[in-house]
């Protein structure tokens, strides 16, 4: 898993670096960052986001203490909170669509689209992983044994919010 996530950790950086480059590449009549994004919602989705790195944490403690319930719950919570955040990507690269950003618009959408949708599917990757486990555990299949998986799983899930957070502090918080 450690050298999944470094190969991820290069390719996001490659990602995150392209943006800085193309970040300021909108024509002249093109809105810019600026005024396209709602940091008030972002930030919400990016809280929905972060509180699922503690539901996961509260999963894995709960399959350490053979609380399978307990580990049910957590795994699904993390799952529905995933699944808000991709959701409000989803609002809000339709509104950006609507207000005329889209992939090809021009080299800023591009890398825009690119990186954050790159995140969204590893969100979404990571939301698959975590209902398979779910459903494990509504088939009594779920055991303490399984605690490694669960621990990959979350640390898979914990790099997905890391990267998230340097994502949101590069392209929404310092835009210029």
């Amino acid at each position: 898993m450690w050298v999944f996530l470094g190969s991820d950790c290069l390719l996001f950086g490659a990602l995150i670096s392209t943006y800085m480059l193309y970040k300021d590449r909108i024509g002249p009549t093109d809105l810019g960052p600026e005024e396209m994004f709602d940091i008030p919602f972002t930030s919400v989705s990016s809280f929905v986001l972060l509180m699922s790195s503690l539901t996961v944490v509260l999963a894995i403690t709960a399959l350490r203490r053979n609380d399978i319930r307990r580990s049910r719950i957590w795994l699904l919570s993390t799952a529905i909170l995933g699944a808000i955040f991709v959701g409000g990507q989803v609002y809000e690269f339709t509104a950006f669509y609507r207000e005329g950003l889209g992939y090809t618009t021009n080299l800023f959408g591009t890398a825009f689209f690119t990186l954050t949708g790159f995140h969204g599917v590893h969100v979404t990757v990571g939301i698959i992983f975590l209902m398979s486990m779910y459903i494990q555990s509504m088939r009594g299949k779920l055991t303490s044994a399984q605690e490694e998986r669960l621990e990959i799983i979350g640390l898979y899930w914990h790099f997905v919010d890391v990267v998230w957070i340097v994502i949101f502090t590069i392209v929404y918080l310092f835009p210029q």
